[in-house]
């Protein structure tokens, strides 16, 4: 598969203004940038910065979290509906380009806990290959990069990518590599996510 070329700027939107929560109990979490695991105490009071791919940001004590859609409740909010994808046609076959297109959209519902882009239009997605098993189904072989090698939320990113992917019909395997070559840069993001980080 060859990357997806975007039609136009389609830039998902982070909450229009930020909203500040009480934690119902505690909840499990991971502290960005370095990814590591935490738990939120019931009663702590956190300030929702995004809301995308159906996970939070939010910031607690001067700390920025991200919490999984799983979580929502915790945070006194619904988790987000998962988008259908109806890849199977009529005769119980997959094609390869209902996969494909599934698999690109599951892709651009992964963010930056830190950015409002999906990392599909910040350039991160190298690759996405696909092919058919024995059987009719599909594997998945994606590259992936991340804006700075040190950031510690890569595999986490990496996971969720990987598991929105395992979602898809049709899919029985998948493979998210982490490369750091070529090294990213701005030039990568699609023109959308450049007018919404102001970089034109």
């Amino acid at each position: 598969m060859r990357k997806r070329a975007r039609k136009g700027p389609k830039m998902n939107k982070p909450m229009g203004e930020i909203l500040e929560v009480r934690l119902t109990r505690d909840c499990p979490a991971v502290l960005v940038p370095w990814g590591t695991a935490v738990t939120l105490e019931a009663g702590d009071y956190a300030q929702v910065t995004q809301r995308l791919g159906g996970s939070f940001t939010v910031m607690v004590n001067g700390s920025l979290y991200r919490i999984p859609g799983s979580e929502a409740d915790a945070l006194g909010l619904e988790a987000e509906a998962s988008a259908a994808m109806a890849t199977q046609a009529e005769d119980g076959s997959f094609s390869p380009e209902a996969v494909e297109a599934a698999a690109w959209n599951q892709l651009a519902t992964c963010y930056d806990p830190e950015i409002p882009i999906d990392i599909v239009d910040l350039g991160l997605v190298y690759g996405c290959e696909l092919s058919r098993l024995p059987g009719g189904r599909f594997r998945i072989d994606v590259r992936m990069t991340l804006t700075a090698p040190g950031c510690g939320m890569g595999m986490m990113i990496a996971e969720e990518a990987k598991q929105k992917l395992e979602a898809i019909p049709g899919v029985e395997e998948v493979d998210v590599k982490l490369v750091w070559d070529p090294p990213w840069s701005r030039e990568m993001m699609s023109e959308g996510a450049r007018l919404e980080m102001g970089l034109l």
